[in-house]
């Protein structure tokens, strides 16, 4: 999506470590209008697929997710990483390292909310490893669904996990794919 390609280079921030920092539009501060864009683009990518729900992760795909759902008029559902009351001991759970944050979560799902059959688009904010999409993959196995799809705003080629959930014949579709970042560029993948 070149229109995201554009708004990573004009806003977004090359951090230490291989960080993009893109807080100001994505993932802390949120540009709904560019968001709900990005929902449509990732409507019109996997309308085929004919996914049932969609699938992310807190928080950071909440919104991505949220775009997309309403572009697909489909529900959202996002595993959560903590346990709270309001959330029954009937879950299905997994463990999702976090490249960000360099920590291991237990993310769960209610299993009244992640079904048998239903055909499962999976949302993230960015893709780094893969560790997150993979997390939530096992959740959909878990509740013996099918995981039609994997998609993300930004995608961190040069990291490899897309590539890898490609090889092993995912469709895995990132608005934005960056293969090369030093300190002061970016290179997008063609």
């Amino acid at each position: 999506m070149k229109a995201l390609e554009e708004r990573i280079l004009k806003d977004g921030k090359v951090l230490p470590g291989h960080v993009l920092k893109v807080g100001n539009f994505l993932n802390h501060q949120i540009d709904t209008p560019f968001m709900m864009e990005m929902g449509k683009e990732i409507a019109r990518i996997f309308e085929g697929d004919k996914p049932t729900k969609i699938l992310t992760i807190e928080a950071s795909g909440i919104a991505l997710g949220m775009a997309a759902a309403v572009a697909m008029d489909l529900p959202l559902v996002f595993a959560k990483k903590k346990k709270s009351i309001n959330v029954e001991d009937d879950l299905y759970s997994t463990i999702v390292h976090s490249y960000t944050h360099n920590i291991d979560y237990r993310v769960v799902v209610s299993k009244e909310n992640l079904l048998a059959g239903e055909r499962i688009l999976i949302v993230d904010d960015f893709l780094a490893n893969g560790c997150a999409i993979r997390g939530l993959m096992d959740l959909v196995a878990q509740a013996g669904g099918k995981v039609v799809g994997c998609t993300t705003a930004i995608e961190k080629g040069f990291q490899g996990g897309g590539d890898q959930l490609r090889a092993e014949g995912y469709k895995v579709e990132s608005l934005a794919i960056v293969d090369e970042m030093t300190d002061h560029s970016l290179v997008f993948r063609k």
